[in-house]
């Protein structure tokens, strides 16, 4: 049986990290400390809600569509499934046909980004990516939610707003910046809770795993 704590699959926030390209990178600042001789430690901080582990609402790229305060919670809490993708350039079809993916599910998608592409505060433009096709087959499979272990499920050059935009009008919701180095394929409980932001598009995210009993 399968060690049942739970396993944090959410990116660190610290100055310097990784980020996208044009994105306002995250900071943080101390504006009050004990050490100085203030009342209190107090820091602010600000970037883009697509930073780090983050999720995607249908109005990222949907005119009219959901927000996150509008995400249903049950969208990103239960069970998932990881899957370990071979393809190094892709997550392609032809490898989840045989995952037999199915209505409600929340798949989550380990490539070679969970070993690579975190090591280094670089942004890397050749992560593995859902291209538009893949990014249809899940929406004929009225997947509820889908993760991915970089900062984005599209490409960087390419099909990237195309495969957006087939997941989102499909009602999925997205999760993406998981770090799944640690986790082996198979089922776990997911709780991923977004901040509660009004109106927003986007927001950061807390991801942890269990191993699911057998």
């Amino acid at each position: 049986m399968k060690d049942r704590k739970w396993i944090d699959v959410s990116a660190p926030l610290f100055n310097g990290m990784v980020h996208w390209p044009g994105d306002e990178p995250f900071h943080r600042q101390e504006m009050m400390s004990l050490e100085a001789g203030d009342v209190c430690n107090l820091s602010k901080i600000g970037a883009t809600v697509h930073i780090g582990t983050h999720m995607d609402a249908p109005r990222h790229f949907v005119e009219g569509g959901a927000s996150m305060d509008e995400m249903p919670l049950d969208a990103t809490m239960g069970r998932a499934r990881v899957i370990a993708i071979e393809n190094p350039e892709i997550i392609p079809v032809d490898e989840l046909e045989g995952q037999e993916v199915s209505p409600g599910e929340r798949v989550l998608f380990r490539t070679r980004n969970s070993v690579e592409a975190w090591t280094t505060p670089e942004f890397r433009k050749n992560f593995v990516y859902i291209p538009e096709e893949t990014a249809k087959y899940l929406a004929s499979r009225r997947v509820r939610t889908v993760g991915v272990d970089y900062l984005s499920v599209g490409a960087f050059n390419g099909d990237g707003p195309q495969a957006h935009r087939a997941l989102l009008s499909a009602g999925i919701w997205i999760i993406e910046g998981l770090q799944l180095g640690e986790v082996e394929p198979g089922e776990y409980d997911l709780i991923c809770l977004p901040l509660r932001l009004v109106g927003s598009e986007g927001a950061p995210a807390r991801a942890v795993l269990r191993a699911r009993r057998p």
